[in-house]
């Protein structure tokens, strides 16, 4: 299967050489490897410097947008049903210095707080089936689309400007449409649900169905004028409510008791509620904003909100089996096609995942970890041979020698 996905996208590498690397690229991501950079992947595949690997992220000739689309359909064949719902969110990754594209303080869910960190959206393709990226974009903030300098540096287009987090997922769920992909829904959270302007109105206008999470002061229609979603939460009845499923989960069924009020806004035709979530044991509620061309059930809202828990676990994965949070690149170009490939390696687990037939009694289903340590056991080439391995250990000193020896002559340059 993995040769299927890399076969798919050949046609968009310019050269042969530079498709090969790419495959054997994908097969380092797979590859366990303590640390996932240029330099250990390349090692791991038998290169005997890290600079083919260099080389193909940053100046080989091929399209990564190409390969994005490619791997879009390949993900739609092997997981695509009628019920498919886009994902959107976004990650952070910390880094150090100010160089790498996009890079400034700014909060990051990965770590909690405000990091020096670069930040992402992504679009998570989830179905029964199973679920992986299709889709990503780096978020530029203003302060480097308004620095001519820096952008020239990192190499961002000239025709990339400033853009929200929720145009950028705008114009990723907008190329997913546009490509003829049935979707039922799109989901995701507040910092999504909270933009009209920039995402519920434009899916709006393309009669795509949402469910998307709003804040606990969103404001909601009254007799009064309006009140706060939580304050009107506290004024349902307690018939309002109904027990249903969000979906399973590592622990079973994930019950909650659900609620939901009709809104009626002006001039927008379809179908307006606020959707309300309440945890059984906390009473703690999460709201959402959801809208559809037609009326549906209860229990289909439910069940599309409780999907959005899918791109945090392909998050996780993607990071933890496909590297995809330890590239090493500061440039623009860099950033997208370490990011494809490492989808691209995410999206052959959950394909090969989604094929696996049910387990014999006492077994749990192939999970992603457990293919990939499969796959990197019975199919991935040995280990290298012991030249290859004594080339590695020449380089590495020759090339900290070099940086000790620029490193001292800077310091003694340096005046007191």
């Amino acid at each position: 299967m993995l040769g299927e996905v890399l076969g798919r996208v050949a046609g968009r590498f310019r050269r042969v050489e530079s498709r090969r690397r790419a495959g054997r690229f994908v097969l380092g991501l797979l590859a366990e490897l303590p640390r996932v950079n240029c330099w250990s992947i390349a090692e791991q595949v038998g290169d005997r410097t890290p600079d083919g690997m260099q080389h193909l992220l940053s100046r080989a000739a091929w399209d990564a947008d190409g390969v994005r689309d490619d791997l879009r359909g390949f993900v739609v064949e092997h997981l695509g049903d009628a019920d498919a719902v886009l994902v959107v969110d976004e990650t952070g990754d910390v880094k150090k210095g100010t160089c790498s594209v996009g890079v400034q303080r700014q909060y990051t869910g990965t770590a909690g707080r405000i990091e020096n960190s670069q930040m992402s959206v992504f679009l998570t393709y989830s179905t029964s089936r199973g679920h992986t990226l299709i889709d990503r974009e780096l978020y530029l903030p203003e302060s480097w689309a308004g620095d001519p300098a820096r952008r020239e540096r990192a190499g961002v287009p000239s025709e990339t400007g400033f853009a929200t987090k929720s145009r950028l997922a705008a114009t990723m769920i907008a190329r997913v449409l546009d490509a003829g992909v049935e979707v039922s829904w799109v989901t995701g959270d507040e910092a999504y649900g909270k933009d009209a302007a920039g995402l519920r109105d434009p899916l709006e206008e393309r009669g795509q169905a949402y469910v998307l999470a709003v804040a606990c002061d969103y404001r909601v229609p009254a007799a009064a004028g309006s009140v706060r979603a939580d304050e009107a939460a506290a004024n349902l009845r307690k018939g309002a409510w109904q027990k249903l499923t969000a979906g399973a989960g590592a622990k079973g069924q994930r019950f909650y008791d659900w609620a939901r009020i009709r809104l009626h806004p002006s001039g927008k035709p379809g179908c307006h509620w606020v959707l309300m979530r309440r945890n059984r044991r906390t009473g703690e509620t999460a709201f959402y904003r959801c809208y559809s061309p037609r009326r549906v059930a209860l229990t289909v809202l439910a069940r599309v909100a409780g999907r959005r828990w899918t791109i945090e676990e392909t998050f996780q994965t993607g990071k933890e089996l496909t590297g995809l949070d330890q590239h090493q690149v500061r440039t623009w170009t860099s950033w997208y096609r370490w990011t494809t490939l490492a989808m691209l390696a995410h999206a052959f687990l959950a394909a090969a995942r989604s094929q696996n037939t049910p387990p014999p009694e006492g077994l749990i289903p192939l999970t992603r970890n457990e293919i990939r340590h499969l796959y990197v056991a019975l199919v991935l080439e040995p280990a290298p041979a012991a030249t290859t391995v004594l080339a590695w250990s020449h380089w590495r000193r020759q090339h900290q020698h070099r940086a000790r020896t620029c490193h001292y002559q800077r310091r003694s340059q340096t005046p007191p």
